[in-house]
């Protein structure tokens, strides 16, 4: 204290310092809650559809890599599609060391339902990362079959048995060359119900899931492991050798199919959940730190402008709340607060999607600066030549801006 107890400048402009960046902080979300294509709500399902006249021939593409531990939870969902029309499912066993092809083959032959073909695609040639490697082994086999739609899934993904006729629905009805469903995923350990909700709510925040369905959007993306995409849009787009780089390989392949055209849905899941477990946060990590720093085109400018970003738009407003509580300054607290309130409402819906409890929302500010350091460790692992990876294949190539956007 000075003398006779006025507070000293210095503190007086640090608190100021705080209270302009919680206001910048709460404009920020009252943009984003507005303007920002309702990212927050979760309400954008599999739109209203109707059964064709004849159901299309269609393929299903799973690529899989030491999969053994998730395909009984999974595989068998597949070979038991309600689907009307002919459907098949080729499994692309991309260099497994755990047996995945032959216990596909026995959970095949338990199971019965649609018939299934395992292959093997060989060591990827350069410029190709593995599972897009494996993704177009089993596409060439697919148009083999001539089929109409391709269904890109992966082998962590069990699907409910209407799953692959309410997708075809869906496309038919819409028009749609590309449908895609981000499945929903497990949330069982404390850790996954803190950092699970959150990925797919910042995953929203990026591509608005509104936004892309529009004709001519400049917004998209798809969710890679449910991708029903026709079989001529994905020639037109040259799918997957256009984006054979890509690391964050389900964004890239809506990009190229929008390029070429083609129309995009993509929305959240009923009936299509991932069983891979994530049950610590060293599991979350690799998943997030894996294609995060890929995300931002390797760029330093990118990275120090999210940093900044999710600094003050996240971790602005509780620390606004705390400084103005201890400075007694009413406005830095009630504007950090208000801030705070905005982005815990927004984050309530899909923690109901989820069914978590509503008392995580006020910890979003954490999960957000676990995620700027799984962001900031993906950088550095980066410059390190570790690149990112798939099931234990690491790229140190980085996607160029033609490859991933």
């Amino acid at each position: 204290m000075s003398r006779g107890g006025a507070v000293p400048w210095g503190r007086l402009r640090d608190v100021s310092a705080v209270v302009w960046s919680a206001a910048v902080s709460l404009a920020a979300w009252l943009w984003l809650l507005l303007f920002q294509g309702w990212f927050w709500r979760t309400d954008v399902r599999l739109p209203a559809s109707r059964d064709p006249d004849a159901w299309p021939d269609v393929c299903v593409v799973v690529p899989a890599r030491d999969e053994a531990a998730v395909l009984p939870a999974s595989l068998p969902s597949l070979l038991a599609q309600d689907y009307p029309g002919r459907a098949e499912v080729v499994l692309v066993d991309d260099g497994s060391t755990d047996g995945t092809g032959d216990l596909a083959r026995e959970l095949a032959r338990r199971q019965g339902g649609l018939p299934l073909t395992v292959v093997s695609p060989g060591e990827p040639p350069a410029g190709w990362t593995g599972k897009l490697w494996a993704v177009r082994h089993g596409m060439e086999l697919a148009r083999a079959r001539d089929p109409e739609y391709l269904l890109l899934t992966d082998a962590d993904i069990a699907h409910a048995p209407d799953s692959l006729r309410r997708l075809v629905a869906a496309a038919r009805t819409g028009g749609f060359d590309l449908v895609s469903q981000m499945a929903r995923l497990r949330v069982e350990s404390l850790w996954e119900r803190l950092v699970v909700p959150a990925f797919v709510y910042f995953f929203a925040q990026l591509y608005p899931f509104r936004r892309i369905s529009r004709p001519g959007s400049r917004t998209a993306a798809a969710a890679g492991g449910c991708v029903l995409l026709r079989a001529d849009a994905a020639a037109r787009a040259r799918i997957p050798d256009a984006v054979r780089h890509a690391v964050i390989d389900d964004v890239a392949v809506a990009r190229a199919v929008g390029r070429s055209g083609g129309r995009i849905w993509l929305g959240l899941a009923d009936g299509v959940d991932s069983v891979r477990p994530y049950p610590r946060l060293r599991d979350l990590w690799r998943m997030v730190s894996r294609s995060a720093y890929a995300q931002l085109r390797h760029s330093p400018l990118l990275l120090a402008g999210t940093v900044a970003g999710l600094t003050l738009v996240y971790l602005v407003p509780p620390v606004a709340v705390a400084v103005g509580a201890a400075a007694g300054n009413a406005p830095c607290a009630l504007l950090g607060g208000a801030a705070w309130l905005v982005m815990a409402g927004t984050y309530v819906p899909m923690l109901r999607y989820y069914r978590q409890p509503l008392w995580l929302a006020p910890l979003l500010p954490v999960t957000a600066f676990l995620y700027l350091l799984m962001t900031v460790d993906s950088a550095v692992q980066h410059r390190r030549g570790r690149g990112a990876a798939w099931k234990g294949r690491t790229y140190a190539r980085p996607e160029t801006a033609a490859e991933e956007g």
